[in-house]
């Protein structure tokens, strides 16, 4: 049947394939959305590690990040999709413990929702630098350095 597309909308399907990412899109729908469009790419996706790679290159930061190793080591394509899936179900569930601890009527400065919830970074409160310092200097006299 791919025989029968016209070569124009190929190429755009292939194009369409090479700039493709997750966002918005969960790891379900990522995946069927590339398997579906690397039909018409076989010459950039020729192998399964291939596959693997470009897969994991197209998924959010955090999902890539934490996949990284799998890129590496002999992973097939359904694997990492289940890896990507694990992982995504337990960012979920990390972001539901999260926000099902935070006190009620926790606001930022403007009164709305704030996605840091006071903390900075990847979840940990933040302390100025100065106040980090001083902390460390009465440790190290208490010790008697």
């Amino acid at each position: 049947m791919d025989e029968f597309i016209p070569q124009k909308r190929r190429e755009r399907l292939c194009s369409e394939f090479d700039i493709l990412r997750q966002e918005g899109m969960t790891v379900t729908q990522y995946a069927m959305r590339f398997t579906r469009l690397s039909r018409y790419t076989t010459l950039l996706v020729s192998t399964e590690r291939e596959w693997v790679h470009r897969f994991v290159e197209g998924l959010t930061y955090n999902l890539r990040f934490r996949m990284a190793r799998e890129i590496e080591i002999e992973t097939t394509f359904h694997q990492v999709v289940e890896i990507a899936r694990r992982l995504e179900r337990i960012n979920r569930q990390e972001r539901e413990d999260m926000e099902a601890k935070e006190p009620r009527g926790f606001r930022g400065f403007s009164g709305s929702y704030s996605g840091a919830k006071g903390r900075h970074g990847r979840g940990y409160f933040s302390r100025p630098v100065q106040s980090v310092l001083q902390v460390s200097r009465s440790a190290l006299a208490s010790l008697g350095f």
